[in-house]
């Protein structure tokens, strides 16, 4: 499994345009270039999203991470790639779709 280590500075977006930030961060942990290496255990969370169903606003607000069992971890946490599978929710817990990763940091190659 490869892919690029996610970090509190990735840039992440919902599908419908929204930006996905993480909401947590660890204090200790590893870091990459000063940020703070994204784990599963992080929140993420989604502002700005244009999303309407029948014209109802229906806005993603979180991110659902899956890591990879890859068995690389931080603070005993799965790290995130760009490749972790994920599904932006909605406030009601419906999935919407899967977040674009549009910048991360370097790439790792898991065997």
């Amino acid at each position: 499994m490869s892919g690029s280590l996610l970090d509190a500075g990735a840039v992440i977006g919902c599908p419908h345009g929204g930006r996905v930030t993480a909401a947590t961060t660890s204090s200790g942990g590893v870091r990459l270039g000063g940020a703070a290496v994204a784990t599963a255990a992080h929140t993420y969370v989604v502002a700005g999203c244009p999303h309407t169903v029948d014209r109802v606003p229906s806005p993603c607000v979180t991110v659902r991470w899956t890591a990879h069992g890859s068995g690389v971890t931080v603070d005993g946490a799965p790290v995130l790639l760009d490749t972790s599978a994920a599904l932006c929710l909605s406030a009601a817990l419906v999935p919407q779709g899967p977040p674009v990763v549009q910048a991360a940091q370097r790439k790792v190659t898991v065997r």
